[in-house]
């Protein structure tokens, strides 16, 4: 596995490797060195390699397609992992390192699989990085295009995280029959379900968890806070999380006069915030609609779920479909404060309503979205690929 980041942690990946590892494969995963670990450390499931990467080459990787820098990186990483071991599988995760997978496929005789987390060209184009003038220079947008399109094309087998994402490579020109749905379910035997209290009445309680960027919609929320606020009635919103965006979204609270009704968090493990799953009366995912959020899924929903906390989403396809599917919450529009304002008003005046929410939601992740049903996805693909 090639991955462009530290690891760990990363939920997604610890999953795949230990499915893949109680099947009966040996795995070995490449990723960035992380300061105070090993460069080469063996755990009961893999084997990780960690290579130490300048602060240039590490920032060339947003114009890779233009300037070969971060590619030659990983060549010459691929190349002493082959010297040393015999693979059958170079497994990439997310488009970038997709070349180097497809050359070591060529190279070396082995089985190519592109996992897709993101539909990374539309995530590109929506990134502060890329839309600054160096940025706009070094990235392409319709080079990422042409380059995912290619890079589909050429691989024996694509993973991809949501149906909506599936229909998308599949109209890329990819047969549907290459790409399997392995999604960003819950591994049950690694989160203790939450029982629910009865909600808080005396304050409506509302929870979000995860990335604090522009795309995640958090500016909505604090306006929607504000509009409730207005109409006499109090709101505690729990942001939790870390990004580029927070000092936005501090000046939005203070611009908004809603101090009071904002706690930030900041980073933390979930062990750290149980509490907060607990008194929360919703859970909030307001992903901006985009091609990059209608394509994937935070594995926080599922969480969600199984915590019993009822969903307020945003319209985001994917979203939409698993809310309304498992009727573990509602959707809005994710630029109309005006119409979150409205549901929170309603769910604060007949809190029996939140009732409707529970239990499905946490039987949906027993009964489908969780991670035995899609580990074994992925361990079905890997015996078909080495059939």
């Amino acid at each position: 596995m090639l991955l462009d980041h530290p690891f760990p942690p990363d939920t997604r990946v610890e999953n795949e490797i230990k499915s893949l590892a109680e099947a009966g494969h040996e795995v070995h995963i490449a990723c960035f060195h992380k300061e105070g670990k090993p460069l080469l450390e063996k755990t009961p499931y893999c084997t990780i390699h960690r290579f130490p990467i300048s602060k240039f080459v590490y920032k060339s990787s947003v114009g890779v397609l233009k300037f070969p820098t971060y590619f030659n990186f990983w060549k010459n990483i691929v190349k002493g992992l082959f010297q040393d071991e015999k693979f059958d599988v170079i497994h990439v995760h997310d488009l970038p390192l997709a070349k180097i997978g497809y050359e070591a496929k060529c190279k070396y005789g082995v089985r190519f699989v592109l996992d897709l987390h993101e539909n990374w060209p539309v995530l590109l184009q929506l990134s502060k990085h890329t839309n600054t003038f160096l940025g706009k220079l070094l990235s392409s947008n319709s080079q990422w295009i042409r380059y995912e399109k290619e890079m589909c094309q050429l691989a024996d087998k694509i993973i991809v995280v949501v149906d909506e994402a599936k229909d998308r490579v599949c109209r890329l020109g990819v047969p549907a029959e290459k790409i399997e749905v392995v999604s960003n379910t819950l591994n049950l035997d690694q989160f203790d379900p939450i029982e629910r209290k009865e909600f808080k009445t005396d304050k409506f309680r509302m929870l979000y968890v995860g990335g604090i960027n522009y795309h995640r919609g958090i500016q909505y929320v604090i306006q929607a806070i504000s509009i409730v606020k207005k109409r006499g009635v109090e709101v505690l919103f729990d942001l939790v999380g870390d990004g580029s965006y927070l000092d936005d979204i501090k000046k939005l609270v203070e611009e908004m006069h809603v101090q009071d009704n904002v706690v930030i968090h900041g980073f933390k493990h979930y062990t750290q915030i149980c509490d907060l799953y607990e008194s929360a009366n919703v859970a909030l995912i307001p992903h901006v609609k985009s091609g990059h959020t209608d394509n994937t899924i935070p594995h926080k929903i599922f969480q969600y779920m199984y915590a019993q906390i009822p969903m307020v989403v945003s319209n985001c396809d994917a979203l939409v479909r698993i809310v309304n599917e498992t009727k573990s919450g509602i959707t809005y529009q994710y630029d109309n404060p005006e119409e979150l304002a409205d549901i929170i008003m309603e769910l604060h005046h007949h809190p029996e309503k939140l009732n409707d929410y529970i239990q499905q939601g946490r039987q949906a992740v027993i009964d489908k979205y969780n991670w035995k049903v899609d580990g074994a996805k992925l361990v079905n693909l890997y015996e078909r690929l080495l059939a």
